[in-house]
């Protein structure tokens, strides 16, 4: 249980005070107890990775060379500093925030790209000035806060299965996961992080219309999304005995599905058909619906088999290796999570990992495993100091790897 402080009149150290002393001093008794709360030290973690983040990613595109050239940038010329926000999809983003979504019969379209996010970038961009440039820094300012805000809800969600120290130090392994880099750039990244935290929370707590509202909008916020259903359909049946108005996890859940149904509607007066987005999606040469595992097989046959071949001698070989064991790692981790945090985390993994991997594709499986929050959760109850600085050593070690080569146009997106 968080410890609370008492109230003022149950103090004896302000008891006897005059009315004003009383109200001075439980002023800076709530200022210092703020200061020196989880809140500030959590966003000051927070705002210290991101920043070195910046900075490591400043010297590695000026120090090591560039893999290809991606065609854009934040401004009209190439910039050291601020280009290594804005890589591949970040330019999609820009294109439905500046100009909003345009269907292309038969070609690749960006309704592929669900909308909160590009719509909170649009806005952003527009009080920043809308300029050009202004909508890819109002993209960096919707990443970061939105980081900010889900290490917060991380930490609460953490601390209803773990203690004040091991909530704190899943916020630490969440930022340093090896793909965390995305949470800070022009990516949806964070911004779903955000959203499936709160509907988590939401319905954890019995707060139905959080849940409700945060859950849709993850919907549109990234593809998988709705993957998260079976999940909160197990957290609602868990609270059915102790709520006395089913009607409310009953209409928590229906409002899930219904961000998508918008988005659906959307599409169809865009392009008449409601699954454009999807039809767009698999333009892109992603096509779900295979066996989960066979990726995976292939991969880690190759790198038993023939490791050094394979990693020297096929161009793509590095950067799925990356991809793979990150997805590898959340699927060996998935019986801990069932074992440790329970069914419905399982389920959110199981459902978040088995839509990608169906696919056959590598790309993006280290990104899709950074929203898994549940892993950072589960690391942060490692007991034994010296495992603790194992596992952040490694993470911070791929985070670097992966950071550089992403900010040097790579192929890791």
């Amino acid at each position: 249980m968080e410890s609370r402080p008492l109230p003022a009149w149950d103090d004896p150290a302000l008891t006897s005070a005059p009315p004003e002393a009383v109200s001075h001093t439980s002023s800076l008794a709530s200022m210092r107890r703020l200061a020196a709360g989880p809140v500030v030290r959590l966003v000051a973690i927070v705002v210290a990775i991101r920043l070195a983040t910046a900075v490591l990613a400043f010297f590695a595109q000026v120090t090591l060379p560039q893999h290809q050239d991606q065609g854009f940038g934040v401004y009209r010329h190439k910039h050291a500093f601020w280009d290594n926000f804005a890589r591949y999809d970040s330019g999609w983003y820009h294109g439905i925030a500046r100009t909003g979504y345009a269907w292309v019969e038969g070609g690749r379209n960006n309704l592929a790209f669900f909308p909160v996010y590009p719509m909170a970038m649009r806005a952003a961009g527009v009080a920043l000035g809308g300029k050009p440039s202004d909508y890819y820094f109002g993209g960096i300012l919707v990443s970061w806060l939105s980081c900010a805000g889900a290490m917060l809800l991380l930490y609460r969600l953490a601390r209803l299965d773990v203690d004040d120290g091991a909530a704190e130090r899943s916020v630490v392994f969440a930022l340093l996961h090896p793909f965390a880099f995305f949470f800070g750039v022009v990516y949806a990244e964070s911004t779903f992080l955000l959203l499936a935290l709160a509907a988590f929370y939401g319905f954890r707590t019995r707060r139905w219309a959080l849940g409700g509202v945060a859950a849709s909008l993850a919907c549109i916020t990234r593809v998988n999304g709705i993957m998260m259903a079976p999940a909160l359909l197990w957290i609602a049946w868990a609270h059915v005995k102790a709520e006395p108005r089913l009607w409310r996890p009953a209409a928590a859940l229906a409002m899930v599905p219904a961000g998508l149904v918008a988005y659906s509607l959307y599409c169809h007066a865009l392009s008449g058909n409601p699954l454009e987005w999807m039809d767009s999606i698999r333009r892109w040469e992603y096509h779900p619906g295979g066996l989960p595992w066979d990726s995976l097989q292939t991969l880690m046959t190759r790198l038993v088999t023939q490791p050094y071949h394979y990693l020297v001698h096929e161009p793509m070989a590095p950067y799925d290796t990356l991809n793979g064991l990150a997805a590898l790692v959340a699927i060996l981790a998935v019986p801990v999570v069932w074992w440790r945090l329970g069914t419905a985390y399982a389920l959110f993994m199981l459902a978040n990992l088995a839509l990608p991997l169906s696919s056959g594709q590598y790309e993006g499986l280290g990104r899709y495993t950074t929203v898994l929050f549940p892993i950072p959760i589960l690391l942060g109850t490692i007991e034994q100091p010296a495992y603790r600085m194992l596992a952040l050593g490694l993470g911070a070690a791929f985070y670097t790897l992966c950071l550089a080569l992403f900010v040097n146009v790579h192929p890791i997106f």
